[in-house]
């Protein structure tokens, strides 16, 4: 399916586009006519956990930093941040990493078919400051080492087999990761003011453990074409990755990751922007940018960690701003779909779904405290488009 986006107005020269549920016509966007309301309508009142849903929805606590599990003896990591939910049998897995430094790591856990937690366990230690990270298609966790020089691990979420190191996936400030199945690779964003978009090309597909790190070449607009070029050394040392290549084009703070139908959407948090990748023509262009809103209060700022549904809905969660997750629809609306209230001093991570699309699991990384040690992870049930 190639999803028309937001800014393809503003971007490729066309005439119109849709911004929140408003037509928009000339140079720049308006504010949407009703702030708050999108697909799944305008956002209701604060519930006892201080969670903004539409009408339908309801939330529930799963886990809290430096507290048992429910119905476990397993203590909650500090941090929270990126997720992924896995089938197991008739019920799931929610995995989650912790962004501490030493320590950092991942955990799961685990679902019945009903939604009831029935364990929770450590998947990943001994690491440092693990961020976000991506699924692959043979159900594995790709956890993604936010700090220079960084590793990415492939853990197992059900803890059975040890995490492995991935060398061959380059060290750089790691961030999030996204698995295609049909050009068999995996990208990879950066986290720095300067840093790279990149794939990794591995030698067997399903195996990370030997492959070709490559990144993007481009010029500096926001839209046109691009290429791969190979990393000389993916080890970073001494010559970082993102400086290795001439002509590999720079983004500002890469985080989120989301592959989809021939296309991968990322995120970068220095200019508040999505970006997209039209796979099938090798083309770029902006899915989201705030700064092209010139009347009103931009929907999404801070953007960070991304998912998507079935129904093709992206949802961007937000690093400060509102503390919102937002959607962004293939029709290109674009609305706040949750807010969390008394929370600014956190940040909104790890959004996903489970396998059968009715949940949606995501962390407060810092929680009322404004502490790692404040962290509290959610679950989010309702009528999800499909």
């Amino acid at each position: 399916m190639e999803r028309r986006t937001v800014l393809r107005a503003a971007v490729l020269g066309g005439s119109s586009a849709v911004f929140g549920g408003t037509l928009w016509r000339g140079a720049a966007y308006a504010a949407p006519a009703q702030p708050g309301t999108g697909p799944y309508g305008a956002l209701g009142s604060p519930d006892a956990r201080g969670i903004r849903l539409p009408s339908g929805f309801t939330s529930r606590v799963i886990a809290r930093s430096g507290q048992t599990v429910p119905g476990t003896s397993y203590t909650w990591h500090n941090a929270p941040d990126g997720g992924a939910c896995y089938t197991d049998g008739s019920g799931w897995i929610y995995v989650s990493n912790s962004e501490i430094n030493p320590s950092g790591g991942a955990s799961a856990v685990k679902f019945s078919s009903t939604g009831a937690i029935t364990g929770a366990y450590r998947i990943l230690s001994n690491t440092r400051q693990n961020c976000a990270g991506g699924k692959t298609p043979w159900n594995t966790w790709l956890s993604c080492e936010e700090v220079s020089l960084g590793y990415v691990y492939e853990t197992d979420p059900w803890g059975v087999n040890a995490a492995v190191r991935r060398d061959a996936m380059g060290r750089f400030k790691h961030e999030a990761a996204a698995a295609d199945p049909v050009r068999k690779v995996v990208y990879l964003t950066e986290d720095e003011s300067n840093g790279r978009f990149y794939r990794f090309v591995p030698t067997t597909w399903g195996n990370l453990s030997s492959g070709t790190l490559q990144v993007m070449v481009a010029g500096s607009a926001t839209s046109g074409s691009f290429t791969w070029a190979n990393v000389p050394d993916p080890d970073g040392s001494p010559t970082s990755t993102r400086t290795q290549v001439s002509g590999s084009k720079s983004f500002n703070g890469g985080e989120g990751c989301h592959y989809a139908d021939d296309t991968v959407w990322f995120t970068t948090k220095g200019d508040n922007r999505v970006w997209q990748l039209n796979l099938t023509n090798n083309t770029y262009e902006l899915a989201y940018d705030d700064s092209l809103v010139t009347s009103g209060t931009a929907p999404l700022t801070g953007v960070d960690n991304i998912t998507g549904s079935s129904s093709g809905d992206l949802f961007v969660a937000e690093d400060g701003g509102t503390m919102d997750i937002c959607v962004i629809t293939p029709d290109d609306v674009i609305a706040p779909f949750l807010r969390i209230d008394g929370q600014s001093g956190s940040e909104i991570t790890g959004p996903a779904f489970s396998p059968d699309g009715t949940r949606l699991y995501f962390s407060s990384q810092r929680g009322t405290s404004g502490s790692s040690s404040g962290g509290i992870t959610y679950e989010v049930t309702g009528p999800f488009r499909s």
